[in-house]
């Protein structure tokens, strides 16, 4: 670039003289011409490679830092170019830098979460083909082996829909919908699952145009984090703002803004449970997803003696002192918010 800005200064500084020297003194030597014109050429090349390295300076101080990998701080002279790209290179690095601590929490949470189950599908599989257990504990060993399974195969479709959710945009195909039929039909296929100190309610009536199939998807998801953090009641409610999914668990630990997001390089603490890195805020984060593709959201808050307080603080622990029947009761509530809903 500076032998360019050389040869620019120079022809601008040199072709005006040649032509003013050649009509000024016509009756000059060639000779004499000639060697003026050589002087006058190395002037202008000088001249144009002092201006050059002038012009650009912060440049090559720019290309300097970068190379060395120290380039965040500014320079007073430096001009509003050099700035903007200062800072566009200071950004890069940056996402360059969160993409890589993502890439290595995916591979901790491969390394982790995925081997866990398999060593132990491995040690139920060679107890099962290698001892002489009686039939009953055979059984037990093999509910064992397909609890595993399935808690191996969620946690593999969570990462591949986490990850082809943050690469592309979510199809849906929206049809008019019953959402009490919906969230009926999430509330039936979980009762298996809800323990026997747990109770399930369903509320509300409404319908809206939406993707059944991926609704049904962010509504159990919910519907099972509540499920496994609730401690007595768990809500489903259709609302004018969309689905509710409200329980009496210990809530978020930070704001849901932090926590929806896939591949997180922290460990996270989420309903009071400790995730490992790679792992916090998959479910959260499809959620919104999903709510986002329908031209809505995901909304947390806490609802305390009644009245709903939205908040991204972590909720306060009860007052030790208070009976435990004399406690407000702290809900947590998730709304997946969607943009009409008709009763």
């Amino acid at each position: 670039m500076r032998a360019q800005f050389t040869l620019v200064i120079f022809m601008l500084a040199f072709l005006p003289n040649v032509v003013l020297t050649i009509t000024a003194q016509p009756s000059v030597p060639a000779s004499t011409l000639t060697i003026w014109m050589l002087v006058v050429g190395f002037l202008c090349a000088l001249v144009g490679y002092v201006l050059s390295g002038t012009l650009l300076r912060a440049v090559s101080r720019l290309q300097t830092e970068v190379e060395h990998g120290d380039f965040a701080q500014p320079h007073p002279d430096d001009p509003s170019e050099i700035l903007a790209l200062r800072g566009a290179f200071t950004g890069l690095l940056s996402r360059l830098g969160t993409e890589q601590a993502r890439r290595n929490a995916f591979m901790a949470t491969l390394v982790h979460d995925l081997k866990t189950p398999l060593i132990a599908t491995g040690h139920l599989t060679h107890a099962l083909t290698t001892l002489p257990l009686p039939d009953e504990e055979r059984r037990a060993v093999g509910q064992q082996i397909q609890a595993e399974t399935t808690r191996l195969l969620s946690l593999v479709q969570q990462m591949a829909d986490a990850h082809r959710f943050e690469q592309e945009d979510v199809q849906v195909h929206t049809v008019p919908t019953d959402l009490r039929a919906l969230i009926d039909q999430v509330a039936a296929r979980l009762d298996a699952q809800t323990a026997p100190h747990l109770t399930l309610h369903v509320d509300g009536h409404g319908h809206a145009d939406v993707d059944p199939g991926l609704l049904d998807r962010a509504v159990t998801n919910l519907t099972v984090n509540a499920l496994r953090y609730a401690a007595r009641t768990v809500t489903l409610s259709v609302t004018p703002q969309g689905i509710q999914v409200t329980d009496d668990g210990p809530g978020l630990s930070g704001p849901l803004d932090e926590l929806a997001q896939p591949f997180n390089s922290q460990p996270t603490t989420i309903a009071g449970k400790q995730y490992t890195a790679g792992t916090a805020g998959l479910g959260l984060f499809i959620v919104r997803r999903i709510a986002e593709a329908h031209g809505g959201n995901l909304h947390y808050d806490r609802a305390h003696s009644g009245r709903a307080t939205h908040t991204h603080q972590p909720a306060a622990p009860p007052d030790p002192d208070l009976p435990a029947n004399a406690r407000p009761t702290d809900l947590t509530r998730f709304t997946l918010a969607l943009p009409e809903v008709t009763p």
